[in-house]
């Protein structure tokens, strides 16, 4: 008969089942949508990301409500994340439209595939970078374009064009300064809103825009999807630029930077 064990031995901490399957859900997401382009299948990868977005949405949502927040929850939706909208988006804009960069020569061939990388390089950084100033700072705010939001916009644009039947060879350098300002746009210092504060009561009016904005999605969702993408992107360098001027204007120095 085997001796009792210790009353001061605790087995290892268990994890939240919840979240943590909803974050597994978001990075099968991510890996099916680069299954989905190998295949060129990119619709399919397209909707995939979107889905992982979704289910990104809904686990730290969930986790808070439910109060099962943990530091492992942080990390898996960190590592999810880079899988979705770093690795995913980058080998979907890569398989659709940087790859046909080599019929120009090597080095185009060459660049094609490291403004793909230095895309996702950016989304690892802009992780990183959230990870370790989260709490620190003004929640109203990222400090550069988060990378489910660059995701977005990025796939929005394949989805659009592959809508209106333009192949990702013939907007291959679009797509690459596309690419290129999304990566950059996520390692700024970029100002942009989160949506993670808001009232508890809004008025009335804000009901009917939600249902109202709802029409357009429903009627052509890849056309207004990039359009609300590029518009978030853009408002990012607004908001910039107006900061300054209002400053300039104000002889206010320099604020600190809003949070990630």
């Amino acid at each position: 008969m085997s001796a009792p064990e210790p009353e001061n031995r605790r087995r290892p901490p268990g994890i939240y089942l919840l979240p943590n399957l909803l974050t597994t859900g978001a990075l099968f997401s991510g890996f099916y949508a680069i299954v989905a382009a190998i295949n060129g299948q990119f619709v399919a990868a397209v909707t995939a990301v979107f889905v992982a977005a979704l289910f990104d949405g809904l686990d730290g949502r969930v986790a808070r409500m439910t109060n099962t927040q943990s530091e492992f929850g942080v990390q898996y939706d960190s590592l999810s994340d880079l899988i979705s909208f770093g690795l995913a988006p980058a080998l979907v804009v890569y398989m659709w439209a940087l790859a046909g960069l080599r019929e120009y020569g090597n080095f185009t061939g060459k660049l094609g595939w490291l403004i793909a990388f230095l895309y996702t390089a950016c989304a690892a950084l802009r992780l990183a970078r959230f990870n370790t100033q989260a709490g620190h700072s003004d929640k109203r705010f990222f400090t550069g374009l988060a990378s489910p939001a660059a995701a977005g916009a990025l796939m929005a644009f394949v989805w659009a064009m592959e809508s209106f039947d333009f192949v990702g060879g013939s907007v291959r350098w679009f797509a690459l300064v596309l690419t290129l300002s999304l990566a950059l746009l996520m390692v700024s210092r970029v100002p942009y809103f989160s949506f993670k504060v808001w009232p508890e009561r809004v008025p009335f009016f804000w009901i009917l825009v939600v249902v109202v904005a709802i029409v357009p999605v429903a009627a052509h969702p890849p056309s207004v999807l990039l359009m609300i993408g590029l518009v978030y992107v853009a408002s990012g360098p607004a908001m910039w630029v107006w900061r300054r001027l209002r400053r300039r204007s104000a002889g206010v120095p320099k604020e600190p930077g809003p949070s990630v």
